[in-house]
């Protein structure tokens, strides 16, 4: 059931349509949305991303993809709040999740005939009169919300199936972009996230006319490419100028449902290795691992359902080979479930109580530690170990700066390492708990070379540690 003031409604006769000819003509109202919160931009070694002030930004995002469809105003402040509560600075929306039809919570349309040229505005921003608030007002005003709450955007222009579909021309995409690009101009808190669950070889033209366009009218905003599962963008982007930073999706699949020429499976390092070794040099991201909530292969709901076991791994292991931070999510989260609708891939609880879930309270420890320490020298150190670094569930990451190293076994592997090719006389050990974010500490030692260092507990899948060594300054 709508909300009374969707019943009150009677927008028809105040609608403006946007026609092809004066969708370059922005009013007043679109203006507004400065925020706070400092741009971003690609860090001066390009490995990372980093605030306009230079500051590091670790990239902690949730996949809230039909937050701008599904949430009331209301909703969408619970919802925010409770991500900034729990560390998240990226939430990952689609602004267009279709284009036939796409009405919001408050029954609003987004657009006239199915053409994302021809956006449907209204007079005005007021939500309290119905005749001045729109879809695109109710995006704005999440969007503003989010600011306040020092959490960035990252916006899916169009989900990339509907380009696939042909339902977007290029020369549609192009105006839209512009629209798009002059609509958010004002607000650092926005990035791009083109394409949306697609091949770029599904429609490179206009992929590549999206990010042109956004690019050239919005230099100072950030643009990635958000790719099919198993996939990633620099495949097809990585030498465009419009692409800031590559995202792979290293999918919902087991090893043995991987059926890809890649078939990296469960190994999403594996991409971020690829995407790290690349020339020109720019920060890579996971912007969506398996899901916590979801069943493993994704559709068969007969399957086990990933756990936040898991999403520690995914995480720890791609950060550590040199991803520029993480995003998590969670099967209801993503599609907003709640009572009445039928849910996709299976989902069990309501996002209200999803909100919760373990592996979401969970990301945080991972970007407290890595801020922890100095965060632009930090690179990946594999070559530390000593003899295998072990392959599926056995494998050990290893990342570390001048003065510090962190190793993760996600299974309580031992970690053999061969200190002699650090440059330290003594350091300090300490095992760091995924779980909690709690340290305990292990004690000193003197650089003796080749050492063997032994987790708590026993060997298993799911009992993940960090170990963190630190130089001691004599």
């Amino acid at each position: 059931m709508m909300p009374d003031s969707y019943c009150q409604k009677k927008k028809s006769s105040f609608r403006i349509t946007i026609s092809l000819l004066v969708i370059l003509i922005m009013p007043a109202c679109m203006q507004r949305g400065t925020d706070n919160l400092p741009a971003l931009k690609v860090s001066d070694n390009h490995r990372f991303l980093a605030t306009a002030d230079d500051d590091p930004f670790f990239w902690l995002g949730d996949t809230g993809w039909l937050l701008f469809s599904k949430l009331t105003r209301e909703e969408t402040e619970q919802y925010l709040e409770n991500r900034k509560q729990k560390g998240f600075n990226v939430i990952q929306v689609m602004v267009l999740h279709g284009v036939r039809n796409v009405v919001n919570v408050y029954g609003d349309t987004a657009l006239v005939d199915g053409k994302v040229d021809k956006p449907v505005i209204t007079p005005g921003n007021n939500f309290e009169d119905p005749a001045q608030y729109d879809f695109w007002d109710h995006i704005d005003y999440v969007v503003d919300l989010a600011a306040k709450k020092g959490i960035y955007m990252g916006l899916v222009p169009v989900w990339g199936s509907n380009v696939r579909g042909g339902q977007v021309s290029g020369e549609e995409a192009g105006r839209y972009a512009v629209w798009l690009a002059e609509r958010f101009k004002n607000r650092n808190n926005i990035i791009w996230l083109n394409g949306g669950d697609v091949k770029g070889s599904d429609s490179l033209r206009v992929w590549n006319i999206i990010g042109n366009t956004i690019r050239r009218n919005n230099p100072d905003q950030l643009i990635t490419f958000h790719p099919f599962g198993r996939t990633q963008s620099s495949e097809w982007f990585h030498n465009e100028n419009w692409l800031d930073f590559n995202m792979f999706q290293s999918g919902h699949r087991r090893y043995d449902q991987d059926t890809t020429d890649l078939a990296y499976g469960e190994d999403n390092w594996k991409y971020a290795q690829y995407d790290y070794s690349l020339v020109p040099v720019k920060p890579t991201i996971d912007g969506e691992p398996s899901y916590e909530g979801i069943p493993q292969g994704l559709h068969d709901t007969t399957q086990p359902y990933w756990t936040d076991n898991e999403v520690r791994r995914y995480a720890y292991w791609s950060v550590f080979a040199g991803c520029c931070g993480f995003t998590y999510g969670h099967s209801a989260i993503m599609q907003f479930y709640r009572p009445g609708d039928n849910p996709g891939y299976g989902a069990k609880e309501y996002w209200t109580a999803a909100m919760d879930a373990p592996g979401a309270s969970q990301m945080k420890y991972l970007r407290d530690l890595i801020l922890s320490k100095p965060y632009f020298e930090r690179i990946p150190a594999n070559e530390l170990l000593a003899g295998e670094q072990g392959t599926k569930y056995d494998y050990i990451a290893i990342t570390r700066g001048e003065d510090y190293l962190f190793g993760y076994t996600w299974n309580g592997n031992n970690i053999s390492l061969d200190m002699s090719k650090l440059p330290w006389t003594n350091y300090s050990i300490k095992w760091f708990d995924p779980r909690n974010g709690t340290f305990s500490s292990a004690g000193n030692a003197a650089n003796d070379g080749m050492v063997t260092f032994n987790p708590p507990g026993d060997k298993e899948n799911g009992n993940d540690w960090v170990l963190v060594l630190e130089k001691i300054r004599i």
